[in-house]
Formats: C-alpha cells, structure tokens, sequence
C-alpha cells in the first residue's frame, strides 16, 4: 500500500510539473507576439531572419578536417 500511494503522489507531482511547464511556455509565446506586435506596429519592419542581431549565423558544428 505504501508502494501504491508513493506512486499517486509522484505522478501527481509530475502532472503539477508538467502543468507549470506548459504555462510557462504559453507566457513566453505570449511575450513573444507581443513584442512582434510591438514591432510591427512601431514600424521597425525588421525581418524575421534579422531579429536578432546583423551577425552570420555559425553552423553548430565545425567542418571535419
């Protein structure tokens, strides 16, 4: 029986997680089209690929010798 309601308690644990993890993700979405909102509407007209910075994007590996 103690097996049992260590169980209920981990899986409860797990789902309490796992709701906290998807409202931090739907915040960060959120953020994220505001600040596009922002954008569009101040007229900085900034592309997509050009949000970030004006620097080359490096490859995440390097080429093997």
């Amino acid at each position: 029986m103690y097996e049992y309601e260590l169980h209920h308690l981990r899986a409860a644990e797990l789902i309490r997680r796992a709701e906290q993890e998807r409202l931090a993700r739907e915040a960060a979405r959120v953020r994220r089209a505001a600040r596009r909102e922002a954008a569009e509407r101040s007229g900085e007209g900034v592309r997509e690929k050009d949000a970030h910075s004006s620097r080359r994007r490096r490859h995440r590996h390097p080429h093997a010798a």
